[in-house]
């Protein structure tokens, strides 16, 4: 193993853990059948809403599961070409 594939990995695990942990904090709520009905959200957290925790959990969450695919697209780029064995 090469340095390039242990940092990779802990990188990879560390994004993991953190996408388990963003998910299980961000709240789920079902507004399928309330904004069916009629509910808005023209509320003061409705106007707001990218300054919510919601919001900041959900940002997080994009921006983690962003680094974990690039993480693992570069390794696996990287394997395909430094794992050859050189003939």
């Amino acid at each position: 193993m090469t340095a390039v594939n242990i940092i990779s990995g802990i990188i990879l695990v560390i994004a993991s853990v953190a996408i388990i942990l963003s998910v299980l904090f961000s709240d789920t709520h079902n507004s399928g059948l309330n904004s069916a009905i009629g509910g808005s959200q023209d509320s003061f957290f409705g106007r707001n809403g990218g300054n919510t925790r919601e919001a900041k959990i959900n940002r997080a969450t994009t921006i983690i599961v962003i680094v974990f695919f690039v993480v693992a697209l570069i390794v696996n780029v990287l394997s395909a070409y430094i794992g050859k064995p050189v003939a």
